[in-house]
């Protein structure tokens, strides 16, 4: 289990308590995810962790850095 693994595994057990914080965690504070996730979240509890886990362990975020740059950069 390599370091990439044990952190998405954490991101995922934070997603789980706090579904905003886990998509911060992953994809940062200006990212669309967390945007989707924290509205998902104050709408209901649970469409906010099936899409953090979703954003954690779906999408990639190495190809959206290729098209997203961000604030300060």
């Amino acid at each position: 289990m390599g370091p990439d693994r044990t952190a998405t595994f954490f991101e995922v057990l934070i997603a789980i308590l706090l579904p905003p914080l886990g998509v911060f965690l992953s994809h940062g504070c200006c990212s669309a995810q967390f945007c989707i996730c924290l509205l998902l979240t104050m709408l209901g509890y649970v469409p906010g962790i099936i899409y953090a886990v979703y954003a954690i362990v779906v999408v990639d975020r190495e190809r959206l850095r290729e098209y997203y740059h961000p604030i300060n950069s």
